[in-house]
């Protein structure tokens, strides 16, 4: 990993940072900021719709059990996470070099492409190929994010983040309820709508999407933080970012057990059906995306981002453990809505990382927080997996769906004390 570039360097390169990289205003910048929101909101809308029918498909596709099936699709979640872990970094840096606007559109087009390879895949392994390729595709959230930086004053990046977190929530609100709808037409059905709305996105951003990244702003490629570890140099180039991102880590982690287990955990306790799953899926995004959406920027400024991600962290290990507790769906969707200030977490604690790091850097943060976050959740995907099927087999001494809970419930307590130990220091 090379060395930091001496302060005068970097701040001779970067642009001042009380203004945006890019001059965009009126229509121009609207459509911009469409797009990127949009782009976002399909991606993770693609990635909801699977979740309700996921169970279903490998169970049909690889003639498996549910217990079976959640373990499988652990790892084709891992698949996914690690095509994320090792590519998003390259896609970064690339972003860096030769600008936004032509890794993005390639991302979106490609993920239009996998979608309609997902609904004509024949076996477990195309299945696993389509995750692959969602994967590398789905990179386009490091170059959305900088994008979003570049456009944005540094004072007002945990709105613009707050908004990319409303888009996701927005999209796991439409993703599962329109999973589980279509999945009344057979599994594959939900593929075709959602390659459909990509390519027409693609159509749209060429149009519409300007360069957010001037000339003058972009930096020479540099391969060694173009790969999945040396891209991590951005983290310790810069003073508070390297522990912010191990309380990332933490929490990326205990938080995958959601897209781990939720649909084979409803099913097997409560006897869910697919739409059940994507009605309780939209309701978490419903709540997600009005807390990040309306309420990330204020709640921030009136309380202050460390005491509001503190106070996230809490909620989120006590709901978390709540819904191992949980007997039936009424409470369910009760700890949803006490869940909301969890949404908080993600925007603030990536906000308060760019600040911290120059405008040239951007690309190469986003990417370098995207590695981390796949990482985390490649190893936290797998793990739930195996903890949920494990218990649920005759190996086990006890026998329960909700051991995974607790689990990810102690990890953000972790979380919590890391965080505090650090905002005291700082």
């Amino acid at each position: 990993m090379r060395d930091p570039s001496p302060p005068s360097s970097r701040d001779s390169a970067a642009p001042d940072d009380s203004r945006p990289t890019a001059a965009l205003a009126g229509p121009t910048r609207k459509r911009a900021v469409f797009f990127v929101l949009m782009t976002v909101f399909l991606d993770v809308m693609g990635f909801g719709i699977i979740i309700p029918v996921l169970p279903k498909l490998i169970e049909q596709v690889g003639h498996l059990d549910l217990a079976q099936a959640a373990r499988i699709g652990g790892w084709m979640f891992a698949g996914f996470s690690l095509a994320q872990f090792l590519c998003a970094p390259t896609m970064g840096a690339l972003s860096d070099r030769f600008g936004r606007r032509p890794l993005l559109l390639l991302a979106v087009g490609g993920l239009g492409l996998d979608y309609l390879f997902h609904a004509l895949a024949p076996s477990l392994v195309f299945l696993f190929i389509g995750r692959i390729i969602a994967g590398i595709c789905g990179s386009s959230f490091v170059i959305a994010n900088a994008y979003l930086a570049d456009i944005s004053t540094p004072e007002h990046r945990a709105r613009a983040f707050g908004w990319m977190g409303a888009a996701f929530g927005l999209g796991f609100i439409l993703g599962p309820a329109l999973g589980g709808l279509l999945g009344e037409f057979g599994p594959r059905a939900p593929f075709w709508a959602a390659a459909g709305l990509s390519l027409a996105n693609f159509a749209f951003g060429l149009f519409a999407l300007p360069e957010s990244l001037p000339p003058s702003a972009r930096r020479p490629m540099n391969w060694r933080e173009a790969n999945p570890l040396g891209v991590l140099a951005v983290f310790r180039r810069h003073p508070g970012v390297l522990p912010m991102t191990g309380v990332l880590v933490l929490y990326f982690f205990a938080t995958s057990v959601y897209v781990a287990i939720w649909p084979f955990w409803g099913m097997q306790k409560f006897g869910w059906s697919e739409a059940t799953v994507g009605i309780t899926l939209a309701a978490f995004g419903l709540v997600m995306a009005l807390t990040q959406g309306l309420l990330t920027g204020p709640v921030g400024k009136r309380f202050g981002e460390p005491r509001v991600i503190a106070a996230g962290l809490l909620v989120a290990a006590v709901v978390t453990f709540g819904y191992g507790m949980a007997w039936g769906l009424a409470p369910v969707l009760v700890l949803m809505v006490i869940h909301g200030p969890e949404g908080f977490v993600h925007p603030m604690l990536v906000a308060h990382m760019s600040r911290a790091v120059p405008e040239t850097e951007q690309g190469a943060l986003q990417g370098g927080i995207s590695a981390a976050m796949n990482l985390s959740m490649l190893a936290g995907t797998v793990f739930f997996t195996q903890v949920f099927g494990f218990f649920l087999s005759d190996a086990a001494l006890i026998q329960t769906t909700d051991a995974a809970w607790f689990i990810s419930a102690g990890v953000l307590i972790v979380a919590l004390i890391v965080f505090l130990q650090h905002s005291r220091k700082a």
